[in-house]
């Protein structure tokens, strides 16, 4: 069984017990967090639950994501500026699936 939930400004696939990270929330560590589910599937039965249907997932840490280089170029001029960028993350572990 696994569900799709909205995190952030993405969709991820999630089961109980999986460890994912997803964009930076405001939560502290080992605090619990809900995000809503959009799909449930479960075997061969896929199903749109109601409203109120969330899962729960435990806060592990706030983690970094991959370093993004930004190069700017111009040719004959000189012009040449390099950015870094990380994205803010936080690792979540999903406990359980709350679907009605």
């Amino acid at each position: 069984m696994y569900a799709i939930v909205k995190a952030g400004a993405r969709q991820e696939r999630v089961s109980v017990g999986e460890v994912l990270d997803i964009d930076r929330v405001e939560a502290g560590v080992g605090s619990t967090l809900s995000l809503p589910i959009l799909l449930v599937v479960d075997g061969g039965k896929v199903s749109t639950p109601g409203a109120g249907s969330t899962i729960s997932a435990e806060v592990l840490e706030e983690v970094k994501g991959p370093k993004i280089d930004i190069l700017r170029y111009k040719s004959k001029t000189g012009y040449r500026r390099r950015q870094g960028f990380r994205a803010k993350k936080t690792r979540i572990k999903v406990t359980a699936i709350n679907s009605k």
